[in-house]
């Protein structure tokens, strides 16, 4: 990967730009995240997904019950014996979502100029004159000249199934507006999104909860996506909630910006989460247009000097129904990637999308040219800089590991951890070449039974830019003596041998402990 390593910033051949890629075991140094769903909840079409990259598999609970959700996470675990392709998941919860229910189903008729009324009454039947929602603070919320957007779950802005609404005045508990566009909307569910708009609703509502401590704790969920996040105090509460579900202790919290009040409040969301989420769909609607990019890559880059992974949402919208993204989109997936952007989450695109092991393919392919041309130099340099001196000794480690790395042109940087941090933070300095995490797992009791940690820290570092888990034998210790660090190291490689990362005569930067001391050495590879 690092050998075919270019600079946007120095002359190209532009015939160059022609040449086939080489084909490589890890499809992209940025990961994909696909939401499952109709579309993409076979055996079959999740096996074709894990093949063509996916890396985290996301359940939407705003969308569907448990027990359909069960149902594909099972058929998820049969593609993955099936494929041998590790797969995390991600719960993503309902939060202060606003919905439009539309319980006969019927196609609706928006037409622009004409008056729709929004009522929490929601045993009235959705019509063109009457909107039944699921909240009843909506007229307190709002006055006069708000700006309100309703469209199909997981709207994208192409769609004529999506409406702009004025609020023109509020009687009682209901919202008159006028509506802006003329649109249809079809099916059962509708996103109502009010923007600038506080809303008094719980970011971790009761269906939350119930949903996280029966589903999230039988699957033990790698990832909790927060919706809503607006204060650090949300993603506060959440991890008390986890902290009180046995596993779910270990899962980690992506808050999910979706709007102008998690915005406000971004540094201090990303001080107490694990990860960010750049919800752009919604963020979208509440940000004008020419402030939507100036936000990417402010929120990216903080999210890089603080070492927590960043994902990118809303990127493909057009490949719902078509194969093959607009030159827009292929550029915009470019620019994520090169802002700094870790993963890549698909939302509609896989869940209801025509073509999801098509999407992530593409999407793929077009991350891995731009992690090609991706300036680790002096983003290296500018991570050392925001990091500062005196450094922490594991800082001092993982950024020495990757400049070793760098200037030895080795193959891949193979990282002993048990907890996942110091992989974690070799990968914040973004090198050019995989780093392979190898997890040695720890054994640890409840005083009723022994178990073995690991598995956690090994899915956790699957939405992680560059970074590729390998679980240990549990004999082995992290910090164990040289003849076991050796045999794991064998292991590792001969793992690295066998999927092609690594070549004989190539070199490999090896970074772990012995005894109380931090290791970084380069070893070259015989024949």
């Amino acid at each position: 990967m690092h050998s075919s390593h270019l600079l946007l910033e120095e002359p190209i051949r532009m015939v160059s730009i022609l040449e086939p890629s080489k084909a490589s075991f890890f499809p992209a140094m940025t990961k994909i995240v696909g939401t499952l769903g109709p579309k993409s909840r076979s055996v079959d079409v999740i096996s074709g997904c894990l093949k063509a990259g996916m890396s985290v598999a996301r359940f939407d609970f705003s969308w569907h019950d448990p027990e359909y959700h069960q149902e594909t996470l099972e058929n998820l675990k049969a593609a993955i014996k099936l494929t041998k392709k590790l797969c995390a998941v991600m719960l993503d919860t309902v939060g202060a979502e606003l919905q439009v229910v539309n319980k006969s189903e019927k196609a609706i008729s928006l037409e622009a100029d004409a008056t729709v009324v929004l009522t929490p009454d929601e045993g009235q039947e959705a019509s063109s004159n009457l909107l039944p929602i699921n909240f009843d603070g909506l007229s307190k919320a709002v006055k006069k000249g708000d700006t309100i957007f309703i469209g199909q779950y997981l709207f994208t802005g192409s769609e004529t199934t999506s409406v702009w609404l004025e609020v023109s005045e509020v009687q009682g508990n209901d919202v008159v507006c006028v509506i802006k566009n003329t649109a249809t909307l079809t099916g059962a569910l509708f996103t109502l999104h009010a923007s600038q708009i506080r809303i008094e609703l719980p970011t971790l509502s009761d269906k939350d909860k119930e949903v996280i401590s029966t589903w999230g704790v039988q699957n033990k969920i790698d990832f909790l996506s927060l919706s809503y996040t607006r204060h650090a105090e949300d993603v506060r509460h959440a991890r008390e909630f986890l902290s009180k579900l046995g596993d779910l202790s270990q899962t980690q919290i992506f808050a999910k910006i979706e709007n102008i009040e998690g915005l406000n409040h971004f540094d201090e969301i990303l001080q107490k989460a694990d990860g960010i989420i750049l919800s752009r769909g919604n963020l979208g609607i509440d940000l004008p247009p020419e402030k939507v990019f100036l936000f990417q890559k402010a929120a990216l880059y903080k999210c890089n000097m603080a070492g927590k992974p960043a994902v990118v949402t809303r990127v493909v919208d057009s490949m719902t129904d078509n194969l093959r993204p607009t030159r827009a989109e292929a550029t915009d997936v470019a620019n994520a990637v090169l802002d700094g952007s870790d993963a890549i989450l698909l939302g509609a695109e896989t869940l209801r999308g025509l073509y999801p092991i098509e999407t992530i393919s593409t999407v793929g392919r077009i991350c891995a040219e731009a992690d090609k041309v991706f300036n680790q130099d002096l983003y290296f340099k500018k991570t050392v800089k925001y990091v500062g001196e005196p450094m922490t000794h594991m800082e001092s480690i993982a950024s020495s590991a990757v400049r070793a790395a760098i200037k030895v042109k080795a193959s891949v940087i193979i990282c002993f951890t048990s907890s996942g941090r110091a992989a974690r933070l070799i990968a914040k300095y973004r090198p050019t070449m995989p780093v392979l995490s190898v997890v040695i797992p720890r054994l640890k009791s409840n005083q009723l039974k022994w178990s073995f940690s690991g598995a956690f820290e090994a899915r956790q570092s699957l939405i992680v830019r560059g970074l590729f888990p390998m679980l240990a034998d549990p004999r082995h210790a992290a910090e164990s003596t040289s003849a076991t660090n050796e045999s794991v190291l064998k292991v590792a490689l001969d793992y690295g041998k066998a999927s092609g990362i690594v070549k004989p005569h190539d070199r490999v930067v090896v970074c772990q402990k012995v005894g109380d001391a931090s290791v970084v050495k380069i070893i070259e590879l015989e024949d």
